[in-house]
């Protein structure tokens, strides 16, 4: 199980990655008597949702337990974003009909690009990496706890009398009262 950590994330990043790529991208060329505002033309919610499924991967390279698999819930959820804006982005077809159906243009041409099948496969790599890392994860390595916060043990202190001046100021400044004996 340990060996699905890396295949499992690097899918995942390369999902994301790629429908981010794919969202950013022409998805129709049309053929217009008049400019094509650029909303028709891109998916900013798949590049924007994408985004967020790249950096839930990022994520989960650096923390562990239960917040790596909720991270990876999210990253799931942002790539089945991307699912949904690929078949509700006025859908591919769809927003061929909607350019048609606009007065103000006319009569227009358009083709679908690669673009938004590129997104809608990215997606689904994110998604299944996703679920992979959700079922996975307890048996994946951690980072070492060495960058943890330090625990909060009390530092052994001397006697007032055998401290020096700075000894005192440091006890005042890590908020310890440097002439209370219970510490």
């Amino acid at each position: 199980m340990r060996a699905s950590f890396g295949p499992t994330v690097t899918a995942g990043l390369a999902g994301a990655a790629l429908a981010a790529w794919a969202g950013s991208n022409e998805w129709v060329k049309v053929t217009a008597p008049a400019q094509m505002p650029a909303d028709l033309n891109d998916s900013p919610a798949t590049t924007g949702l994408a985004l967020v499924a790249l950096a839930a991967w990022g994520v989960i390279l650096v923390t562990r337990g239960l917040v790596r698999r909720l991270v990876a819930a999210l990253a799931g959820l942002a790539g089945i974003g991307v699912i949904v804006t690929f078949f509700g982005h006025a859908g591919i077809d769809a927003l061929g009909r909607a350019i048609d159906s606009e007065v103000v243009w006319g009569e227009t041409e358009h083709s679908t690009t690669p673009w938004p099948y590129l997104a809608l496969l990215g997606a689904v790599l994110t998604v299944a990496a996703a679920v992979a890392a959700v079922r996975l994860a307890p048996s994946w390595p951690e980072m070492g706890r060495r960058y943890d916060a330090p625990a909060t043990a009390k530092p052994e202190q001397k006697p007032l009398e055998e401290q020096s001046t700075i000894d005192v100021w440091k006890s005042l400044d890590e908020g310890r009262d440097p002439t209370s004996g219970d510490q």
